[in-house]
């Protein structure tokens, strides 16, 4: 097993390192504090071909892979996981969905100018009476001559508050069934659309500059080719790039807990306290050693995820364990972080007090912990 990246795969991490390292480390302070949209950052992450990677560059992208995509969010979520989420949302999830079943005239319209990043997508399943019961979604998308007619609400919608947010994909029953959940289908929903309606900012705990917002939609019209891939497999369809979400979660945990282990490392060996920089004591040892192991293996486990998905394998199982154990992983890490730089770890001023507040959500989004368990219940036959 060859478990070296390729010269382009480091050519990606290095360039995305430096640029968080440069651009997005002496902002994110700032960017949490505020909750202003960086979007001078947003444009030089397009500028370096970060939204396309994995895209074919007869749509804009660069026709990369995978792993090289993770690794960017990995590295870009080091500095802030708001922008890693961007990606995630953006490439993992929108970008993807359209390339793998939009038709060709689709692709044109809407994925080259995401795969380019001139644009923004977000993604609406959530609903508020639909968050792991997905199936249960009550947005309803009826057929009225040669356009669709959506009512529904989306709830908890990352991206679609940027100005430049071009599009949601999002879930709608389209045939009811007697028993169990209707026929489900996706759409493509531009922004502005007749029926749009932007709802409420949704006031955080943390992840300020990441636009979070309730979409509501009140007869909203789209044109009837705006339908998505098989009208009949909208749910399967959003459950497939949603597996990718998961390794991109995972991607952007171990990249926060790398941001929390570099920053205590530094601190550890800078803190005096009993005559001597904290970083000699066996206890402070002890919590970086496990850090690292940790941070170490939910690398590797997001990578393979990534390579066999590049390799059109089998990967459910592999993505779903990244997604679980990276951010149960992340909230521990943070929170030894906090501790190790004890009262000062509690301040605003300081990376890891940010990446704290932060990790808990990671839990929750693409899957709660509690679904992956279920899905990997499944997966070992019970």
């Amino acid at each position: 097993m060859d478990f070296d990246l390729t010269e382009e795969h480091k050519m990606i991490r290095d360039m995305c390192r430096d640029f968080t390292a440069d651009v997005i480390v002496p902002r994110a302070e700032e960017i949490e504090r505020t909750g202003d949209y960086p979007y001078d950052i947003i444009a030089q992450m397009a500028e370096l071909g970060m939204m396309g990677i994995p895209i074919s560059d007869a749509y804009g992208g660069s026709g990369g892979d995978w792993v090289g995509m993770h690794l960017c969010i990995e590295e870009i979520s080091r500095g802030d996981l708001t922008l890693g989420a961007l990606l995630d949302v953006t490439t993992s999830v929108v970008a993807q969905e359209l390339e793998v079943f939009g038709t060709g005239d689709q692709k044109q319209r809407w994925l080259v100018p995401i795969a380019r990043g001139e644009k923004i997508g977000a993604f609406g399943l959530t609903e508020p009476d639909a968050g792991s019961d997905a199936q249960s979604i009550r947005t309803r998308a009826l057929l009225d001559g040669n356009e669709w007619v959506i009512n529904g609400t989306k709830q908890f919608i990352t991206n679609i508050g940027l100005d430049n947010a071009s599009l949601i994909i999002i879930a709608a029953v389209t045939k009811k069934a007697v028993q169990g959940p209707g026929r489900i289908a996706t759409f493509i929903v531009p922004r502005p659309s007749p029926g749009f309606v932007l709802g409420r900012r949704y006031d955080k705990i943390g992840w300020h500059g990441s636009a979070t917002h309730e979409v509501i939609l009140e007869d909203c019209r789209i044109p009837g080719d705006h339908l998505l891939g098989d009208p009949a497999k909208g749910f399967s369809q959003h459950l497939s790039v949603l597996q990718t979400g998961r390794i991109s979660i995972a991607a952007m945990a171990v990249g926060a807990a790398q941001a929390c282990l570099n920053e205590s490392l530094g601190y550890a060996r800078e803190r005096v306290q009993f005559g001597k920089p904290i970083a000699g004591f066996q206890a402070i040892q002890f919590k970086l050693a496990d850090m690292a192991v940790a941070i170490e293996l939910a690398r590797n486990q997001y990578l393979k995820a990534a390579w066999l998905k590049d390799q059109r394998r089998k990967h459910s199982f592999e993505a779903t364990t990244a997604k679980l154990f990276a951010s149960e992983m992340l909230e521990r890490v943070a929170s030894d972080a906090v501790q190790i730089h004890g009262g000062y770890g509690y301040m605003a001023e300081y990376p890891v007090s940010r990446f704290y507040k932060a990790a808990k959500v990671l839990q929750i989004v693409e899957g709660t912990s509690e679904v992956m368990r279920i899905i990997l219940s499944r997966e070992l036959g019970l």
